[in-house]
């Protein structure tokens, strides 16, 4: 199997299982160590994304790519802020719209676009 075929899938398994961690990191009470393992997440998903990101050129698409890349970011970005926020005991609700907004925004593109998968097909 060729690695840029096979990092679609290895990009949506590490989304899924960031979004489980990062609901059970935002209900729980201490979540350290689990917050840590998170960003490695986000670190993985990254990189895979960025994989998608360089074979998406072959596309032609390579604008509507990169507004997903910016969305899966600041989807990245708003999961770090809440995180972060709730371990200081400051206000969340702003940064849970945002990353409700990004999510819905980040996932119509990558099923929306040439290499995404089809639910409705």
């Amino acid at each position: 199997m060729d690695f840029l075929t096979g990092s679609t899938h290895l990009h949506v398994t590490t989304w899924v299982v960031a979004i489980i961690l990062f609901l059970i990191a935002a209900l729980a009470s201490k979540s350290k160590g689990l917050h840590m393992v998170l960003r490695l997440f986000y670190i993985l998903i990254i990189i895979t994304g960025g994989a998608l990101f360089i074979e998406a050129m072959d596309y032609g698409q390579g604008m509507n790519y990169g507004i997903k890349f910016l969305l899966g970011i600041l989807v990245i970005g708003m999961m770090e802020m809440i995180l972060v926020r709730k371990a200081k005991n400051k206000p969340t609700t702003v940064f849970w719209i945002l990353f409700v907004i990004f999510l819905f925004a980040v996932l119509y593109y990558g099923f929306k676009l040439p290499m995404g998968q089809s639910f409705l097909a």
